[in-house]
């Protein structure tokens, strides 16, 4: 079956988005604890660009999106930082050198703030899915949980764009949640 891009972002309305996500039936990796591991010799690198066999740069590249959307659907983070490509017969640790989605298109709907990641997920921020602010005043980094423990890096124009969404103090509020675009 061939994969259908997402209708344009901005025109969606929030039970539009809602129902997007609900259609993703993502596999329930936090239930699976397989007793084999290993090393999935796959790094995600901080631009988002997913690799398998890291040991040697510039090969290696995946480059079909749908091979990526269906890792990504596996992924999952320890309490230790780790991040796992989970089966429920295995899983193979994967080196992420940021987070392993990149946010890269937010829009309000109603009372939310929608985001698109590059796997063309859409994830409403939220109490479930937070945005978390690190890094300092002149240099922030924005971070959305996404599920698992993982979280999406909000990329230069969507944090840009989320700063035209902002309140004087450079706050913003999805689903009656509140949160700084800078460290406090």
């Amino acid at each position: 079956m061939p994969y259908e891009p997402p209708p344009d972002f901005a025109t969606l309305t929030l039970a539009q988005i809602a129902e997007l996500d609900a259609a993703r039936k993502l596999p329930p990796v936090d239930q699976w604890n397989p007793a084999i591991s290993g090393d999935s010799l796959m790094v995600i690198k901080a631009d988002g660009r997913w690799f398998h066999d890291a040991k040697f740069p510039g090969d290696g590249e995946i480059k079909r999106p749908a091979m990526i959307r269906a890792f990504s659907g596996l992924l999952r983070r320890g309490d230790d930082g780790q991040h796992w490509l989970v089966t429920p017969l295995e899983k193979q640790s994967i080196e992420v050198e940021d987070a392993a989605f990149i946010a890269t298109d937010v829009v309000r709907t109603g009372d939310a703030l929608a985001f698109r990641l590059n796997t063309d997920e859409v994830v409403l921020a939220g109490a479930d899915h937070p945005l978390v602010a690190r890094g300092d005043a002149q240099l922030p980094a924005l971070y959305l949980t996404v599920r698992h423990g993982t979280e999406a890096r909000i990329n230069r124009s969507t944090w840009l764009q989320l700063v035209d969404l902002a309140q004087d103090d450079l706050t913003v509020s999805s689903q009656g949640t509140l949160f700084s675009l800078v460290p406090r």
